[in-house]
């Protein structure tokens, strides 16, 4: 049922390959047959050719004549090797420029939505004012950048803000490497109502002694984020299963089934980060 508010959507890796259309309902992530029988196929070829651990479908930005399907390549080190690629058609894939600090800073000052055309190139002209007085004087510099450079480096900034796993999904070995943990068996229904025992999945930012000694508590987790209120959680189905989302990037979904390994998740949007969070709150 395409239209249902349930329609879930796949807890889609190359390990699975199925599209099992599992929990996720509404992530407004709605794909045709053609496109999950590319997006299957292409997630086995992918893990193959570029020889990843992993492949697992990361979601979709929104562009005005064309989207983008993100996958993601993930290495033995969950956190540290990841590759993604992009695609508009669910079968020609293209790895991603490699994002630095600098190229998050410049996709920041871009506003608007995509324009759907990889080779695109956006300029945006920034005044300064220099010196002070009567020798006081405008600067204008302008920046360009070129679609696929924005696109690298949005995806990476909304892994950054809030890619979510459950606390215990993944350890850190001695060595430091964060491997999906094999034991795990799911959150408690009352844990999994619970901000706190969801981490970002990223490289830890809020660095304390026992972040660095033990191997479950060494991610942040999500119920420090500034501002409070930035994700809501639902229970659906009575507690069968838990569905996330950030205000911070609209259309970031994750969910988790207590009890279960089961968690994911996915973004579906323009890729527009909401500057109006602080006043929504």
């Amino acid at each position: 049922h395409g239209n249902s508010r349930f329609t879930t959507l796949m807890n889609m890796d190359s390990d699975s390959a199925n599209l099992s259309l599992e929990y996720l309902g509404s992530s407004g992530i709605v794909l045709s047959v053609e496109q999950k029988a590319s997006l299957q196929t292409s997630l086995v070829i992918l893990k193959r050719e570029h020889k990843f651990h992993k492949v697992k479908f990361w979601g979709i930005i929104k562009g005005i004549q064309n989207d983008y399907f993100i996958v993601q390549g993930v290495g033995k080190h969950e956190i540290k090797d990841r590759k993604a690629l992009y695609s508009q058609d669910c079968l020609q894939w293209n790895l991603l420029p490699h994002v630095d600090e600098g190229l998050k800073m410049k996709s920041a000052l871009l506003q608007g939505r995509f324009a759907g055309d990889p080779s695109y190139v956006y300029e945006h002209t920034a005044t300064q004012r220099i010196g002070v007085g009567e020798n006081a004087r405008e600067q204008t510099s302008t920046i360009e950048m070129k679609e696929d450079d924005r696109l690298a480096a949005v995806v990476a900034r909304i892994d950054e803000d809030v890619a979510i796993v459950p606390r215990g999904a993944y350890i850190r070995t001695p060595l430091g490497e964060v491997l999906l943990n094999r034991s795990f068996e799911g959150l408690s229904l009352a844990e999994a109502k619970n901000l706190q025992f969801y981490l970002h999945f990223r490289k830890p930012q809020n660095k304390t002694e026992k972040n660095i000694q033990q191997s479950l508590d060494f991610l942040d987790s999500i119920d420090k984020d500034i501002p409070k209120g930035s994700w809501t959680l639902q229970l659906q189905q009575g507690g069968a299963s838990v569905v996330l989302r950030s205000l911070l990037w609209i259309g970031l979904v994750a969910y988790h089934v207590p009890g279960t390994p089961s968690h994911g998740y996915f973004y579906c949007g323009t890729g527009e980060r909401n500057a109006d969070l602080t006043f929504m709150l």
